[in-house]
């Protein structure tokens, strides 16, 4: 039988997330965004070698720091460029909970123009994200008119 190239479960971009304590953060999306722990492999001294977390029908893979393999966190190089979207079906509950479990806001869950609420959090490991519910549908010709009012102040 064949190896497949793209393994059952997983889609063909999986993020990989380094955090400065890969257990505690595992912890942290499991509480604040319902994540399911499928893996983890343990190192020595407490950190996570390698762990996959579910998000829905999404794979996300984590690993605590390794400094020495270039692996660092975005505390560690003072922030991310890099954001990550999570739809829910309910963006209120799913970001309060974040933050009662340790997120720092950064915008407040709101309607935007382009059919999604939405809201964006840093969690305690630096990494951003911004949750998600689809409110509405907009269609191209109403997306732009929409986002011609927007950057014109209107």
């Amino acid at each position: 039988m064949a190896v497949k190239p793209i393994p059952d479960g997983y889609g063909s971009i999986t993020p990989y997330l380094i955090v400065g304590d890969g257990a505690a953060a595992l912890d942290f999306y499991k509480r604040a965004f319902g994540a399911v722990e499928r893996m983890r492999i343990d190192w020595p001294g407490g950190a996570i070698g390698h762990a996959e977390i579910v998000f829905g029908d999404s794979v996300v893979m984590l690993a605590s720091e390794f400094p020495e393999m270039d692996a660092v966190s975005p505390k560690t190089v003072g922030g991310t460029p890099v954001s990550l979207l999570l739809y829910t079906e309910d963006v209120d509950a799913m970001f309060a909970r974040a933050v009662e479990a340790g997120a720092r806001e950064i915008r407040a869950v709101k309607n935007q123009f382009y059919g999604d609420r939405t809201g964006t959090l840093e969690d305690p490991f630096g990494h951003r994200w911004t949750i998600a519910t689809h409110v509405e549908d907009v269609s191209a010709e109403e997306l732009a008119k929409r986002s011609e009012a927007m950057f014109s102040g209107a």
